[in-house]
């Protein structure tokens, strides 16, 4: 209510010239002809027009053009175009701009009627909308994407990503920028700033500029490159490494050695690519090494994109799992707190990409297995081998109530529920160190029954892939993340919850300070120490995307 009254005044005082908000030299006169023109212009439109709507909120009054010449606001917009280093020079989006921008210079070089000028109002608003269309939403085509996720389902793949529409719109940017009388300001409001949006889009500029220089050229490697022996290809490699920054300089780098210094170079490429970080130069770091610099620059605008639309946090704390580097970052006040080693979802078996709330700590949880292992695991062993639950300590139930017997895997005729739409029964893993969940899980409700836990299989996360899971979040470091809510909940008692880890008695922790937790899917992204990092697409959603991207 405020930002309309605020706006209203504004607007009233263009009108009546008693303010220079969008026109040091505008008329009454012209405003109140132009007002009259756009009102009949636009009273034809449909009422979800754009054009109906953003002239609406603002009372009918015109923006981008003036009396004698355009205003500030179209200034703005024109050089923040042209200026956008994300935009190829040669989109569609830049070359009307420009051609734009010429014609309104020809338009005020000689008179032109208000109702000429109304016309330029109207395609200079239609160039504002497709610009802020780019810059808040991207070039995702998400319903086409949602689509072939959903096709995935014929392979036996539920995959699943839940979007968050951004904070901004291109009519509340333009209503706010009028109100506080700089588009400039509004256009740094309004771009993202979490998830290290703004150092990759850095990272984006110095990879186009390091494009116009020329790039990068394939390193004609194979084989294995081993320290302390000579290689011909050694001072391309030193070039290439060079050029991506990641070349550590020594004294005496020079020659065609693979020496010490330049293995350093390669293990901080290795890091940053998520490879296996010991200097062997082997075929995944040489793959690596020669993915062509434009698709690197695609990548970093796909995942610009993807920032967009991940859930914005204002919170305190903020636990954040992104899939393609098996980490998860526990960040306090924009400042990284805690990281550690996860295991996700397999290919066939995805971690789906959504937001949520932790709410509750399990210590010495039951696992209550999903019908889809039931049927797909649980029961093909059931059929050979009555026993075979028993020996894993997963318990059969005759249904979910306070009255359900247990029973034996022998009792029941198992082919019959094979590919049933319903499972009557209920298999539970009982609490210890065996237990699939290990002995801490870490709820936060969602419809996909994810959740992020302890696990018995320590030895995976020394793995470089760790893709393993059925679709739940396996922690390296559970105990550790469990000390770290103790330090600001006070219903989270750490030493009295290791005690009680010590035997099998299930425990419910409900949290007076709950954490909002992300879990993403960024192939490319800025860490915490400022390096670019990039990463396999583990589950082909970036292909997936590219299919349907969109050109500006």
């Amino acid at each position: 209510m405020k930002e309309n009254v605020k706006l209203l005044l504004v607007l009233l005082g263009l009108w009546g010239m008693t303010i220079q908000t969008l026109s040091a030299k505008s008329t009454p006169t012209f405003h109140d002809v132009g007002s009259t023109v756009m009102l009949d212009s636009l009273q034809t439109l449909p009422q979800k027009h754009f054009l109906k709507k953003l002239y609406s909120q603002l009372f009918f009054v015109p923006v981008w053009v003036q009396e004698n010449g355009l205003s500030h606001f179209s200034n703005d917009l024109f050089l923040e175009i042209e200026n956008d280093k994300t935009l190829s020079d040669d989109v569609k989006l830049k070359e009307n701009a420009l051609s734009l921008k010429q014609k309104a210079k020809e338009l005020y070089a000689h008179y032109t009627p208000v109702k000429g000028k109304i016309a330029l109002e109207f395609e200079v608003a239609k160039l504002y909308k497709t610009y802020m269309e780019y810059r808040i939403y991207g070039s995702i085509n998400w319903g086409a994407f949602q689509a072939r996720m959903y096709n995935l389902r014929a392979e036996g793949i539920k995959a699943e990503w839940v979007t968050y529409k951004p904070e901004y719109n291109p009519i509340k940017v333009l209503t706010q920028a009028v109100a506080l009388g700089s588009l400039k300001e509004m256009f740094e409001r309004s771009s993202p700033k979490a998830y290290h949006y703004q150092a990759l889009k850095k990272s984006l500029e110095k990879y186009l500029a390091l494009e116009d220089d020329g790039g990068w050229d394939h390193l004609a490697l194979s084989g294995r490159l081993k320290v302390g022996r000579s290689y011909s290809v050694v001072p391309a490699l030193r070039r290439r490494l060079a050029l991506s920054g990641d070349l550590v300089y020594c004294d005496g780098d020079e020659g065609s050695v693979y020496d010490k210094c330049l293995q350093k170079s390669v293990i901080h490429f290795q890091k940053r690519h998520g490879l296996v970080a010991k200097g062997v130069i082997g075929k995944n770091t040489i793959a690596a090494l020669n993915v062509p610099l434009s698709e690197r620059i695609k990548q970093i605008r796909l995942n610009l994109d993807r920032i967009k639309w991940l859930h914005v946090r204002k919170n305190k704390r903020h636990i954040t799992i992104n899939i393609p580097s098996y980490t998860l970052y526990f960040e306090e006040e924009g400042s990284l707190i805690q990281q550690m080693r996860v295991i996700t979802g397999k290919r066939k078996n995805p971690t789906p990409i959504f937001s949520n709330t932790v709410k509750t700590i399990v210590l010495n949880p039951h696992w209550n297995l999903p019908k889809s292992i039931i049927q797909k695991e649980m029961i093909p062993q059931l059929m050979r081998n009555p026993n075979a639950m028993a020996r894993q300590g997963i318990e059969i139930y005759t249904g979910w109530g306070a009255d359900a017997q247990r029973i034996s895997g022998g009792s029941v005729s198992w082919g019959q529920y094979r590919y049933s739409k319903t499972m009557p029964y209920r298999f539970a893993q009982v609490p210890g160190y065996k237990n699939a969940l290990g002995k801490v899980k870490f709820l936060f409700p969602n419809q996909f029954s994810v959740y992020m836990h302890d696990t018995p299989s320590k030895h995976l996360f020394k793995k470089n892939v760790r893709a393993f899971s059925h679709g739940c979040i396996r922690l390296q470091k559970p105990r550790e993340l469990l000390k770290t809510f103790s330090t600001f909940n006070k219903n989270v008692d750490f030493e009295k919850s290791q005690k009680r880890l010590k035997g099998k008695n299930k425990a419910y922790l409900n949290l007076d300070q709950k954490v909002p937790v992300d879990v993403t899917y960024l192939t490319a992204y800025v860490d915490y120490e400022g390096l670019l990092q990039f990463r396999p697409d583990i589950y082909a959603y970036d292909e997936m995307q590219y299919q349907a991207y969109r050109s500006w």
